[in-house]
């Protein structure tokens, strides 16, 4: 199996690589048009505010945790390529994630400024979810090779550490959310699993301290 992994990671060319880029950027694709085309057919169930709003934060979730777990993969199964996929899909979690505010913004307080803040102030499972958007901000901003250059390698690698804070806050928004409606089983896996993604790194950072 290692020997497999490690062959995979070597065989790619980059013809292949950019097939394999337009492929996953087609199926990240896939959510959103399936909701257009479910608005389209106005096949939304009876509250169509929430079927959109739980659809745009559940993908949301779901590239925050692939995105954070491109790396430990890379790692262990040597396909080095995987990283040239983390831009793109940390991309759509934003993506993902503006489409969810938006829904917030637009169908819930039709744009009144002061009543969202309201909401945000009086309930705070919304504020943790405003908080972990506004944090990705600045990582969708600088996603490009020009604001690498310009921020300089290591300042830029500290600013994208963020999704370390990121993801937590985002799963303990969903936690909250869920809580109320007594639904804690898919809040759990997901803090499981985002538990074991940090698990790993912190492992590995302090491995070498450990062996010295």
């Amino acid at each position: 199996m290692k020997s497999f992994s490690k062959s995979l990671g070597k065989v790619l060319t980059n013809r292949q690589l950019q097939l394999l880029k337009i492929t996953v950027f087609l199926l990240a694709a896939l959510p959103f048009l399936r909701l257009v085309f479910a608005v389209y057919r106005e096949d939304l169930g009876a509250n169509p505010l929430e079927f959109i709003t739980r659809n745009t934060g559940d993908w949301t979730l779901y590239f925050l945790c692939i995105t954070l777990a491109l790396t430990p993969l890379r790692k262990l199964l040597q396909w080095h390529w995987l990283i040239r996929l983390r831009r793109m899909l940390g991309l759509y979690s934003f993506f993902y994630a503006s489409l969810h505010f938006l829904t917030f913004l637009w169908f819930d307080h039709f744009f009144d400024l002061s009543d969202m803040w309201h909401d945000l102030v009086k309930r705070p499972f919304i504020t943790v979810g405003f908080v972990a958007f506004v944090l990705l901000l600045p990582l969708a901003i600088t996603s490009n090779n020009a604001m690498i250059k310009r921020l300089g390698g290591k300042q830029w690698q500290l600013l994208h550490r963020l999704i370390y804070v990121i993801v937590p806050l985002g799963v303990l928004h969903y936690f909250w959310m869920k809580a109320g409606k007594n639904l804690l089983l898919q809040p759990l896996l997901f803090a499981a699993l985002v538990s074991v993604l940090l698990g790993v790194r912190l492992y590995w950072r302090f491995q070498p301290a450990a062996k010295k």
